[in-house]
Formats: structure tokens, sequence, C-alpha cells
């Protein structure tokens, strides 16, 4: 039996019927093509999935679509709202060379949303933290720290100290 749910996806509000089972990633990809989210290992160890979900970094391919009933996601397709200019973690990723295949680029810029909305000032080993849950088998990561540590210095030269994103 399908059950309905509504939630926020990037700022709209979504309201669907799904079987119980099927996850927030098939949700995503299949029934509202946002396709930006991609499925890589369907377990939670590779991050390909990352999406935010009211305010915190999960696996879309470990979350079952029934439990965002009420609740707020972002994709990556969200981070750039305006759909002119790129997030600041967006641009980075470009401008450091962050983006080989692209296969973990939303993933991974995810990850460095949340990260940069917890610390504003991340070092080269806070970063690699923040993406510990986020595989990359092109860059090597060099780039995606460099390209971090870019966003987090444009993102507090766009805000007031103390301001949150």
């Amino acid at each position: 039996m399908k059950h309905q749910i509504t939630f926020t996806v990037n700022g709209d509000e979504v309201s669907i019927l799904v079987d119980p089972w099927k996850t927030l990633n098939e949700v995503l990809r299949e029934d509202l093509n946002l396709t930006g989210t991609k499925l890589g290992c369907g377990t939670g160890d590779c991050g390909a999935c990352t999406i935010l979900l009211d305010g915190r970094s999960v696996n879309s391919c470990l979350t079952l679509a029934v439990s965002v009933n009420g609740k707020s996601v972002q994709t990556v397709e969200g981070l750039a709202l305006s759909g002119e200019e790129l997030h600041p973690v967006q641009d980075a990723f470009i401008k450091a060379g962050a983006i080989q295949c692209g296969f973990c680029t939303a993933g991974m810029e995810m990850s460095a949303v949340y990260l940069l909305g917890q610390n504003n000032s991340p070092d080269e080993n806070q970063i690699r933290a923040g993406l510990s849950g986020n595989l990359c088998r092109c860059t090597g990561y060099n780039q995606i720290v460099e390209a971090i540590s870019m966003a987090a210095a444009s993102l507090r030269d766009a805000r007031p100290e103390g301001v949150k994103q």
C-alpha cells in the first residue's frame, strides 16, 4: 500500500505517493527527476547520494522516503537556487579542478556545504574528516580539499562574522 508524503525539496513543497520500501534516492531520481543526487553503492559507503535532510548530511540511499514526511530536503540542484549564480562550493570545485568524472561531485559538494555550515574555517584535517563518508576514485582528494578551503574563504568574505549560512 502506497503512502502519501509531503515534504519540501529545494524550497518547493512536494506531495507524492510512495511505496513504503522506496528510498529517498529513488524518489528524488525517478519520481522528481532530480538526478544530480547519484546512486553509487546503495549501502551508504560511497556518499554519492548525500543530501541535506533538515540541515543534516545523510545518505539518501539509506533513507526511506516515508521517513521524510514533513521534513526539508536539499539536493545539489538546490544549492544555486537563483539558477544563475553557483553556490560558492560549486564555484570553488570548478576553480580548483576538483571535478574529474563528476560522479562523486554532488555528494562531495553537499557534504562540504554541511561541513561549512558547522565550521566556517576548517583546517585540512577537519575537511578530510568531514568528507570521510564520501569516496572519489579520480582526484586523489587534494583538489577537493583545496576547493572546500577556497569555498570557506569565499563564504567568510561574503557574510559578516558570526552569521551562519
